[in-house]
């Protein structure tokens, strides 16, 4: 009740909240402070949940009303297959808890969005004394119209010390002889697969400055981390339930975690040295560290933090990624028919790095089995999407069947965004179903929506880069697949094909035979077409005829249907008429006069 008048219970718990005035205030300072770093859409969120829950309607705080009320969405709203609410409400989540850590560390109220929730929590920031007569009551979301009563005094701040001191070493032998095994995850978690926890970064040099900028930078990481779905996370409780000291071998064996991430701040004047280091905890081996030295007068705190934090976490867990490839290293030197679920998904990180057909039947048939063993994996569901959707654009092992695959490969993707909708996965898959179903705009904004979910993603970005490409957003898309390319070296073949296209289509060809040759995807039928058309643009008639017949001898059919194939890719009239235009020198029996050519023709010059 706001009004706190049920007896002694409500008259403690109203010394222990905010009243609704002092909640309003503290939203206003939010509202107007630069060092909230939310959109104008976020804090629209914010005023909407805390004075629905002033008004006492908390009840009606569902995603639904959210998406109607806030972002104006229309009445057929769907919340589960728009994950819009979501997305904004961690945004604003994070974004209150970096500002409490650090610009609101002085403001008396803290407002919170707890996780899984919409309706706001309300509290003082350091919480008044109740009298010590005075029965506490549990806490509830709503604020209560009594003010606190502030009455410290120096016995009864030496008796909190000695309080917190006894329960830390209660926690800590807690922690020591029966650790929480709880981990943060959800039901979709991949079976089999690698666990991390990230240890709270070490606070060195000035004290104060040091811990809270060691404090942000931890809970960012585990906010960055926690997009990428292929590996599981051990929540913050259970990470900061670990007391400093304790070495891998231990929190292997009580948490049960193969790798650990532990890390570094140390500040001096206005400089910050940032370290962090991945362990195997099963070892003890270093399997990455990396240094970040920033300079708080160039870029403010916030932005380090953000910046280095997605620097370690695409480092470490992206899908191509240091923990991916220990944790393939380690699966690898099992009997194939010993794979758990898991380790399909990482044979088809490396399906996707060479784009091989003899591959993808192998892996289109693991992941086949593992849905069937786990329906609810949904990243399966996801890459088994894709495979689907290779059978059509790639030629990969079609299938014979009354439903198409680039209809199956929708079905697939649905499935894993019903089972999952924050999955970047399972968006990828969705965005290029969409696309080769010649939904160009449905598709990109599904693109739009991952990559705001989780903007480190390679794999995403790549992919998300080619087809913002295809479909005439050359740059855009070039500079999405340089972003990938530089973040992931290692699969820079697939990358450097797509920007080989984006260079011959502005007429680059000598970028493009660069690009090209860096490329290297010789098992990949379209990589021999795209060398063909270059080299037979730059003049290298042998170059072009040796690829033209290599392209021929893995797909000598893909021109009878020429048409078909440029308009489910997309590719703008001009594009596909250039294509065209160097398949022709290189020899290659296209049609004498294409769609995209007729379409040309037909359409009024540009003044």
């Amino acid at each position: 009740m706001l009004d706190g008048s049920d007896g002694t219970a409500g008259a403690s718990q109203a010394q222990l909240q905010p009243a609704a005035e002092d909640v309003r205030t503290q939203l206003d300072i939010l509202l107007a402070s630069p060092d909230l770093d939310a959109s104008a859409r976020a804090r629209k969120f914010l005023r909407y949940v805390v004075e629905e829950t002033l008004a006492g309607r908390a009840n009606r705080i569902k995603a639904y009303a959210i998406g109607t009320e806030v972002f104006s969405r229309s009445a057929d709203f769907d919340a589960q297959g728009d994950p819009v609410v979501r997305i904004e409400a961690g945004r604003l989540r994070r974004a209150l808890e970096r500002y409490y850590l650090s610009d609101g560390q002085a403001d008396p109220v803290v407002i919170t969005i707890p996780k899984g929730a919409y309706i706001p929590h309300f509290s003082w920031h350091t919480p008044p004394a109740a009298d010590a007569s005075a029965s506490v009551a549990p806490q509830t979301h709503n604020p209560v119209a009594t003010p606190p009563r502030r009455r410290w005094t120096p016995w009864l701040t030496a008796a909190s010390i000695v309080l917190a001191f006894l329960a830390g070493l209660v926690l800590w032998g807690t922690w020591r002889d029966s650790a929480p095994r709880t981990l943060q995850t959800s039901a979709h978690v991949p079976p089999g697969g690698p666990t991390l926890v990230v240890m709270p970064f070490a606070a060195l040099g000035e004290p104060s400055a040091a811990r809270t900028y060691a404090d942000g930078l931890t809970e960012e990481v585990l906010s960055q981390f926690a997009r990428f779905k292929e590996i599981t996370v051990l929540g913050r409780e259970t990470s900061r339930s670990i007391p400093p000291g304790a070495d891998a071998a231990r929190i292997r064996h009580d948490l049960g975690v193969r790798y650990v991430l532990e890390g570094s701040v140390r500040a001096a004047a206005h400089r910050l040295r940032i370290a962090g280091r991945l362990l195997d905890a099963d070892t003890g081996a270093v399997l990455w560290s990396q240094t970040y030295d920033e300079d708080l007068q160039v870029r403010d705190l916030l932005t380090i933090q953000d910046d280095v934090a997605r620097k370690v976490a695409t480092a470490v867990a992206q899908p191509y990624g240091i923990i991916q490839r220990a944790y393939q290293t380690r699966t690898s030197a099992r009997p194939p028919d010993d794979l758990e679920a898991y380790a399909c998904t990482l044979r088809f990180y490396d399906y996707r790095a060479a784009l091989s057909e003899e591959s993808h039947a192998t892996i289109r048939t693991c992941l086949e089995r593992a849905v069937a063993l786990h329906p609810e994996f949904a990243t399966a569901w996801a890459m088994l999407a894709v495979l689907y959707l290779d059978e059509d654009r790639f030629g990969f092992n079609p299938r014979t069947e009354p439903v198409t695959a680039v209809q199956r490969s929708l079905d697939a993707a649905r499935r894993a965004i019903r089972l999952d909708p924050e999955n970047v996965r399972a968006l990828q898959s969705m965005m290029m179903a969409l696309f080769f179903a010649r939904q160009p705009d449905e598709a990109l904004a599904v693109g739009e929506r991952a990559v705001a979910l989780n903007p480190n993603d390679t794999e995403l970005l790549g992919e998300f880069g080619t087809c913002l490409a295809q479909a005439g957003t050359w740059q855009r898309g070039a500079e999405l697949i340089e972003q990938a390319l530089a973040r992931n070296p290692g699969h820079s073949g697939y990358y450097s094909g797509v920007l080989a296209v984006y260079a011959y289509m502005q007429h680059d060809y000598a970028q493009a035979e660069s690009l090209i040759r860096q490329a290297a995807l010789e098992k990949f039928p379209l990589y021999h077409f795209v060398a063909a058309v270059i080299y037979a643009q730059l003049g290298k008639a042998p170059e072009a005829a040796e690829a033209r017949d290599q392209f021929l001898r893995m797909r000598p059919t893909i021109f009878e249907h020429w048409d078909e194939e440029m308009a489910k890719r997309n590719y703008r009239p001009e594009d596909a008429a250039h294509y065209a235009e160097g398949a022709r020198k290189a020899g290659f029996p296209v049609p004498a006069q294409t769609a995209a050519e007729v379409a040309l023709q037909a359409s009024p010059p540009q003044r």
